[in-house]
């Protein structure tokens, strides 16, 4: 071998800091507890804002507000607006001209993600407690929101504390459960993606974070009957699978273990659908699409799918054929430095149509 390929062959091994969440818990009823975990975590008489959206306000702030008092908090709370990079620089305003010392996510993946992005523009620390489980934003130091130059997740931070209470999350609709399961499937050839970039990019590859991502996966998968019947064992399963995830993005200082060419096509298809489906509803799809292409038993993820009460065509995902077509178009598109299985150029319009139509994603 040449010296001059061996330099190009030479494999890029990047330095990055791994920061996790500093306390995760779990449990039925834990956030009667918060109190107590804050206090311990936090400085006496600190300020905390609460980023929350207008269901949440109504149903679960006043108890966390008395129970964040009760322990010397001084509390308010802000409605959380649209998900985009604009919101959450409003918010990391606000939190700095009100001097907050904390910021807490209350509610679902929107008020998650600002409250972590605006977080970490403004210095302040991050608290999650999460209502649903729709996706691993919940644990992960990346935040998805529109506005950023292309439509994809950007590293902030992760939290500080994660409290998961699996009575409060157990109660959220059905779908946002099979939206999580949906997002955890997508580890299977988020890791093939990774290991892709690495064999033939030589990009950093860190195999214990990607074993952490596949064992979420395999570990949500035992539990799909269950996720989509909405018992207490699967929301809990589930949950601390999405933690797992996270995690390992924590670990890889990336997305890369748990983001892949599955969600290309799903940050493709909200891009260009007129009535976009839930991330983890899309990711699902995009799932059993690259599985085709890598030679994987696509029609046992399909069935996973099904068993979760997720989408697993089109028109379950309330988007139409041509829309799904042009998202595998444009998938490899959305970020051309993050090497898949769809290579540099992507599908053409003929190999798309094809990739779904054999994977029955569209009749």
């Amino acid at each position: 071998m040449s010296v001059l390929l061996a330099h190009k062959r030479r494999l890029v091994v990047e330095q990055h800091v791994i920061e996790l969440p500093k306390r995760v818990v779990v449990g039925d009823g834990v956030l009667k507890s918060i109190g107590a975990h804050m206090k311990e975590m936090f400085k006496g008489g600190s300020a905390v804002l609460v980023v929350t959206g207008p269901h949440v306000l109504n149903t679960l702030y006043n108890e966390v507000k008395e129970l964040l008092e009760d322990s010397g908090f001084s509390v308010s709370y802000t409605l959380a607006g649209p998900a985009t990079v604009e919101e959450a620089v409003r918010l990391a305003e606000e939190a700095s001209r009100e001097k907050v010392d904390v910021l807490l996510g209350l509610g679902g993946g929107r008020s998650i993600d600002l409250a972590k992005y605006a977080a970490a523009e403004s210095g302040k620390e991050f608290v999650s407690v999460p209502t649903a489980p729709s996706h691993d934003g919940i644990t992960s130091p990346f935040a998805t929101l529109h506005g950023f130059e292309r439509p994809y997740s950007k590293l902030a931070k992760p939290p500080k504390l994660l409290l998961l209470d699996i009575d409060v999350i157990s109660s959220a609709p059905r779908r946002l459960a099979s939206a999580g399961f949906g997002d955890l499937i997508g580890k299977y050839t988020a890791v093939l993606d990774w290991k892709l970039a690495h064999n033939l990019r030589g990009e950093y590859y860190g195999a214990y974070a990607a074993s952490l991502a596949l064992m979420s996966a395999k570990h949500v998968s035992a539990y799909a009957k269950k996720i989509g019947l909405g018992s207490k064992d699967g929301v809990r399963a589930l949950v601390e699978a999405l933690v797992s995830s996270g995690v390992a993005m924590c670990i890889a200082g990336s997305s890369r273990p748990a983001s892949g060419s599955e969600h290309l096509f799903a940050h493709a298809l909200e891009t260009i659908s007129e009535s976009p489906p839930l991330h983890g509803e899309a990711v699902g799809v995009g799932t059993i699409l690259m599985s085709y292409l890598y030679g994987m038993r696509w029609k046992e993820i399909r069935r996973l799918l099904k068993e979760a009460g997720a989408p697993v065509n089109a028109k379950e995902l309330g988007v139409n054929n041509d829309e799904v077509i042009e998202a595998l178009v444009r998938a490899a598109s959305i970020r051309p430095e993050r090497y898949t299985i769809l290579g540099e150029r992507g599908l053409t319009r003929e190999a798309a149509e094809e990739l779904a139509t054999k994977t029955m994603v569209i009749e």
